[in-house]
């Protein structure tokens, strides 16, 4: 039963509850300071929450409890950045993923580090394979003054899929010792024509795989969206109503055909398309588009959702939409009506199944 979920914000971190059908806030925990992510509990209750205090430093807390108390432990930091290193500094400016396979957590991290830990969040270790990757000093800030990981997709197999912003789509498929660049396919509109198909300068803004086909991908690109039906090896461009601009995306998890995006006006605007907010939902593996609007504010409506600030279950239904403007929408029917919760919330982050 679907009936629990996190809200990562500007102000605190959120836990919800759905009871009679209806969601509402339970619990804040770190209420007054930014989450820029939380990992929801495993089967022991365990989870995570990173949290960017600025002049603090970049800090992660845990719970065995599933929310219900925290205590601080290890937050992923760089060696000492040796003399004439290129690129941006070595140090961590906020945790910007968090996901996990097994016993393995992983962190991204501004700038584009990608860490690991496999003793509870205790210590972090830097993938140096990707770190040391030639390309990575010419790798461009998306948003943010430097480069970053946002999306992480590992695989038991010890396959891990990251999205880079500016820096393409990377993959290792063992277990990080090695890594290849994986965004062919993707177009960078924003480059000189003989440029947009250079893997190297493409801004994901965010990738989603189908957990239950690990081969399909989906990513909300800065100008477009696309599919892999290879784990990445090749990506196909798809066109969408209203928007080829974005932030989210959300993978259905049994059905390879179905996604869901949050188109938006870009690029200085970045506010929904004529003020009215709307999702767009494929079934057909991209090659038609519902756009859905029923419950969602149609008039007046400046609230822009983050990429990753929109979540579907396991079961495939029920979804979960939080914005800048602190506006969060729930739909149990696949997106086709959606209801606003009555709480305004600081601006949000990360939106997170339970």
């Amino acid at each position: 039963m679907v009936d629990r979920a996190w809200v990562a914000t500007r102000k605190g971190l959120f836990e919800l509850r759905r009871r009679t059908g209806a969601w509402a806030v339970e619990r804040a925990s770190f209420v007054g300071d930014p989450v820029s992510m939380v990992l929801p509990p495993d089967a022991r209750g365990r989870m995570f929450a990173a949290l960017n205090l600025g002049h603090f430093g970049v800090k992660m807390h845990a719970s065995d409890d599933a929310g219900a108390s925290w205590r601080e432990v290890a937050a992923p930091a760089f060696a000492p950045q040796p003399e004439g290193a290129p690129g941006p500094a070595w140090k961590v400016a906020m945790v910007w993923a968090l996901e996990r396979s097994g016993a393995t957590l992983y962190a991204g991290t501004l700038p584009g580090g990608l860490f690991g830990s496999t003793d509870g969040g205790q210590s972090w270790q830097l993938d140096e394979a990707l770190w040391n990757r030639p390309e990575r000093p010419s790798w461009n800030g998306g948003g943010y003054d430097v480069p970053g990981i946002h999306s992480i997709s590992p695989l038991a197999d010890g396959t891990v899929l990251v999205g880079v912003s500016c820096g393409g789509a990377w993959v290792t498929r063992d277990a990080g010792a090695s890594w290849a660049q994986t965004a062919h396919g993707m177009r960078a509109e924003y480059m000189p024509p003989e440029q947009a198909f250079d893997p190297e300068v493409q801004d994901p803004h965010a990738i989603a795989r189908c957990a239950a086909q690990p081969d399909v991908l989906w990513c909300q690109h800065h100008n477009g969206i696309f599919r892999s039906t290879n784990g990445g090896a090749l990506w196909t461009e798809l066109h969408a109503p209203l928007s080829s601009f974005g932030f989210a995306v959300a993978a259905h998890p049994v059905d390879p055909q179905t996604a869901w995006f949050v188109p938006a006006v870009k690029d200085q605007c970045r506010v929904p398309v004529d003020r009215a907010l709307a999702v767009n939902r494929t079934r057909d593996g991209g090659a038609s588009f519902d756009t859905l609007r029923a419950g969602l504010p149609q008039h007046d409506c400046y609230d822009l959702v983050y990429r990753h600030s929109l979540a579907v279950a396991d079961d495939g239904c029920h979804l979960l939409m939080g914005s800048t403007t602190g506006g969060v929408w729930a739909s149990g029917d696949g997106g086709d009506r959606w209801a606003a919760l009555p709480a305004r919330l600081p601006p949000i982050y990360a939106v997170r199944f339970g």
